[in-house]
């Protein structure tokens, strides 16, 4: 086990870092996941879209129903897979969380702001077939890394997303952002300018729908995060404050942007307190 961890993270050090997409090579880690203690359902449709799939995993034992939390995964909007985030599942179904894995369509099929209506679609999805998977609908988190963590937070800023799939935003009992681009602009990459419909397109900012009281966020970043830098969490926890709502942000020391998802897996849990900042979140909502 210890040479099959030293693999890994030598082939992580190998890989770029171009913005929001350095999030894929948590897929290796899935040789580390234990297999037991939760079922998948995976391939379960929330809408029209072959893209439109998600898998639940669901913890064995439950004696009520759990809260659940549904997670989307970065890429830069472009790339991406659920079944690479098997040690997300696993991290929280072991601790009696009902846990969801959501795809989403990618660019350059779709552009903004489908990655929040496609979140907004997996939501609704969630609150209605929650029991149906052990799951409580009145204890739903939502969260994200990276690009993921811009699609869960985007979605918990602008309620517009979430009423037009049928939702409310109050089903959101909090949400949990990881490594998230809150507030970047401009964009400088060609990809992003024309994902996002321009350079300085101040819509495509989660930070500039805030004008009232939003879902209690958990804003986590590390302070080596050359990719999506810190400050876009301080920045959007102090907006949200200012506006009423509650917003933590935590930063861990010498933690860059892949480290910090990473850091939720079997074998470099011990990297951050993420997953125990996480699960005491969801425990005080």
């Amino acid at each position: 086990m210890p040479k099959l961890k030293v693999a890994i993270l030598a082939g992580l050090a190998t890989l770029g870092t171009s913005l929001l997409s350095a999030c894929s090579p948590v897929a290796a880690v899935n040789l580390l996941v234990p297999r037991s203690g939760y079922d998948v359902h995976d391939g379960l449709a929330y809408g029209p879209d072959p893209r439109h799939k998600l898998a639940v995993y669901v913890p064995q034992g439950l004696k009520a129903p759990g809260p659940v939390l549904l997670f989307f995964y970065g890429g830069a909007w472009s790339s991406g897979d659920r079944n690479q985030y098997l040690a997300f599942g696993q991290s929280f179904a072991s601790k009696g969380i009902v846990t969801v894995v959501a795809d989403y369509r990618l660019y350059p099929q779709v552009k903004y702001p489908a990655f929040a209506q496609d979140a907004a679609q997996a939501l609704a999805w969630v609150h209605a077939y929650a029991g149906e998977h052990g799951g409580d609908p009145a204890r739903i988190f939502v969260s994200g890394h990276s690009a993921g963590a811009y699609n869960a937070v985007m979605l918990a800023s602008e309620p517009k997303f979430i009423e037009a799939a049928g939702g409310k935003m109050a089903w959101m009992r909090g949400v949990i952002g990881i490594a998230g681009p809150y507030d970047t602009l401009p964009f400088t990459e060609s990809n992003y300018i024309d994902m996002f419909h321009g350079a300085n397109n101040p819509d495509s900012m989660p930070i500039n729908h805030v004008d009232g009281k939003r879902p209690p966020m958990l804003l986590a970043t590390g302070t080596d995060d050359t990719t999506v830098r810190p400050g876009n969490s301080d920045r959007m926890a102090a907006k949200l404050k200012a506006q009423g709502s509650s917003a933590e942000v935590i930063k861990y020391p010498g933690v860059g942007h892949v480290g910090i998802i990473l850091s939720l897996a079997p074998g470099f849990r011990g990297k951050t307190t993420l997953r125990e900042d996480m699960l005491r979140f969801i425990q005080s909502h």
